[in-house]
């Protein structure tokens, strides 16, 4: 594999959506106030007397006429601002995990669609420890507990999460800004940014189709008009080397992803944040690389940290002349196979 793109061609891409942690600060906390979790009581209660799926929600169904107004907002600049959000306020503790988690699901409603996190076609998925080893090929990084995850993107538009319970120590988010990385290795490095712009492969988990290959490729850094798309999971392009037909990246492309992962643990490009229940961080997938430190569970005092996640599809990335949009990996052939569920945990 080598890069296919001529380095002088390249460019800084959505300079507006740069930012640096010194710069960001705080101003990615949007606290709740008392007249907006008075509008999520009265938009829950009225969810529940039209549906007892919480799966059957919509925007409509989950009215919220003065806080819908700043979740417009938040989307927006989700897009085309600072990529991170993170809502504070939902008191867990007086509604309980499952109504909390409707919550959740109505705010989501407003930021966008859901989209399907894995094959069994959950909308609605669980992070928590639920016995999956590392180095199960087809584990994923929401099933596994306690260590450390390196900076990756989802596969979708938006991505949330929600706390529950954060558990006994630990398990702080980090969240990288990949368009000031791109746009610095463009500025500074050119040719290791033209390596990310080549395709890299990656595994599928087990979740392809009979008929189709394990793996499939996607480069790192793409360009769709003027907008940057990120798709960077480095376990699942090193687990693609299990494979025997999958392509290896070149020594140069994996000098390339070093330099990534060096830049995002640089405080310069990232900001860090321990979500405690009620906090509900919003990012953009290709604007946002997210991390997890490592955490502790105490089962026997009940501190088991457990999260919900939501994939939306945003209508702002839309585009009137191009209604083919920009697609991650799999596609809504792939999706059209599986029903949509919610997870298969309980809580």
């Amino acid at each position: 594999m080598t890069a296919t793109i001529d380095p002088t061609t390249l460019v800084p891409l959505e300079p507006a959506c740069e930012w640096r942690r010194d710069d960001l600060g705080d101003r990615y906390v949007f606290e709740l106030t008392d007249a907006h979790r008075a509008e999520l009581d009265a938009a829950l209660v009225h969810a529940e007397a039209h549906t007892d799926d919480v799966l059957d929600i919509t925007r409509d169904e989950f009215p919220l006429p003065e806080l819908g107004a700043e979740l417009t907002r938040i989307e927006r600049d989700l897009i085309d601002g600072a990529g991170v959000v993170l809502i504070r306020g939902v008191p867990v503790d007086r509604y309980g995990k499952e109504r909390a988690s409707t919550i959740y699901w109505g705010i989501g409603s407003h930021l966008g669609r859901p989209w399907p996190q894995n094959a069994k076609g959950h909308l609605l998925g669980d992070v928590t420890d639920q016995g999956k080893a590392a180095d199960d090929p087809t584990s994923r990084g929401n099933e596994i507990g306690g260590i450390a995850f390196p900076f990756h993107s989802d596969g979708s538009d938006l991505v949330g999460l929600f706390c529950l319970d954060a558990g006994a120590s630990g398990g702080a988010s980090v969240v990288a800004n990949v368009v000031s990385i791109h746009n610095d290795l463009v500025r500074d490095a050119p040719e290791l940014a033209a390596e990310l712009y080549a395709p890299f492969p990656y595994d599928l988990r087990g979740e392809n189709a009979p008929d189709s290959k394990p793996w499939y490729t996607m480069p790192i850094f793409n360009r769709c008009g003027d907008r940057l798309f990120v798709r960077y999971i480095r376990p699942y392009i090193e687990a693609s080397r299990r494979h025997a037909d999958a392509p290896r990246p070149s020594d140069t492309a994996r000098e390339a992803m070093n330099r990534v992962d060096a830049m995002c643990m640089d405080p310069t490009y990232h900001v860090s944040m321990t979500m405690q229940p009620g906090d509900m961080q919003f990012v953009n997938n290709y604007h946002v690389l997210h991390a997890r430190e490592a955490y502790t569970d105490d089962r026997d005092a009940g501190r088991i940290r457990h999260l919900k996640r939501l994939w939306l599809e945003t209508d702002v990335l839309a585009d009137a002349e191009k209604p083919e949009r920009f697609r991650l990996g799999r596609t809504d052939t792939y999706w059209s196979r599986h029903g949509r569920t919610k997870s298969e945990l309980t809580i």
